[in-house]
């Protein structure tokens, strides 16, 4: 397996490997900013090439996911088509998961998407933006320069616990309720993705409901025909641990929920599904 660090269309990591299966994964992890290297190399001895992107936070980056172009990572599927590769998969947690299905609405080159810890809606910037403010609130993502629709954060919501890290999974329960009336602007139009969908997501998610999420996005694609693969545990939290990887570092700023057996659990689980998609 060879790797090689690379600049465009962002920074990241491109994963060879030894014997490969025509299989080129896009891998976009959450809101942490990191690039998740531990799971390209886990699918890249699995035959994949895998491009792993840092997509904000780092040099000449936005400093968050703040109106942050959807075009990044359909520029890394440009970067991924330059490999040998055949078909193409999008794989991302949690806000890389927003964005993975944002972009498989306008992008139909993808043959399967993954999203951990999924949403079926755009939620409003995590960080600050080019001005280096977190607030007002704008649109975490933009497609063609314009921001799109999204549905803010009740300010109004007190995290339960007395100090950090944080349980978040309440505020986006009570900003969807009050902000109800953004709910069919910002959602999702899932039921035009085309390629395969799998959705991974742990019942003791902490940081959002994403098992509920998981399921008003498969009720959208059933209500239109479309078969969406669902894989959840329910002790697990907001990050499978797919096998043989290593456990996250603790946030020090949020709670993930879960146990690391019932993560590594999720992991196998989605594993099971997944080797033969991909």
């Amino acid at each position: 397996m060879h790797e090689l660090e690379v600049d465009e269309p962002a920074p990241g990591l491109l994963v060879r490997p030894d014997e490969p299966t025509g299989v080129g994964v896009l891998l976009m992890a959450g809101s942490s900013g990191r690039i998740d290297d531990q799971t390209a190399r886990f699918l890249g001895r699995h035959g994949a090439h895998v491009l792993a992107l840092r997509y904000f936070g780092g040099p000449r980056q936005l400093p968050g996911i703040c109106e942050l172009p959807l075009e990044t990572f359909a520029a890394g599927l440009d970067r991924l088509e330059q490999e040998p590769v055949e078909r193409l998969v999008m794989m991302g947690l949690s806000k890389g998961a927003e964005a993975a299905l944002l972009l498989a609405v306008r992008d139909p080159r993808p043959h399967l998407v993954v999203a951990q810890a999924p949403t079926p809606w755009v939620w409003a910037n995590v960080g600050p933006g080019a001005d280096g403010e977190t607030r007002p609130a704008r649109s975490s993502w933009t497609w063609r320069g314009e921001p799109l629709p999204f549905i803010p954060y009740d300010d109004s919501w007190e995290p339960p616990e007395p100090e950090p890290p944080y349980s978040f999974v309440g505020q986006y329960r009570q900003s969807l309720n009050t902000y109800a009336d953004a709910r069919d602007t910002a959602r999702i139009p899932v039921e035009q993705i085309a390629a395969d969908l799998v959705l991974v997501a742990g019942g003791d998610d902490q940081v959002w409901p994403s098992v509920d999420f998981a399921e008003e996005i498969t009720r959208t694609r059933r209500r239109h025909g479309r078969e969406t693969v669902v894989v959840t545990v329910a002790e697990a939290g907001h990050t499978p641990i797919f096998p043989g990887n290593e456990p996250p570092p603790p946030s020090a700023h949020l709670v993930r929920g879960g146990t690391e057996a019932a993560d590594r659990e999720l992991g196998a689980a989605a594993w099971d599904r997944l080797r033969s998609l991909l």
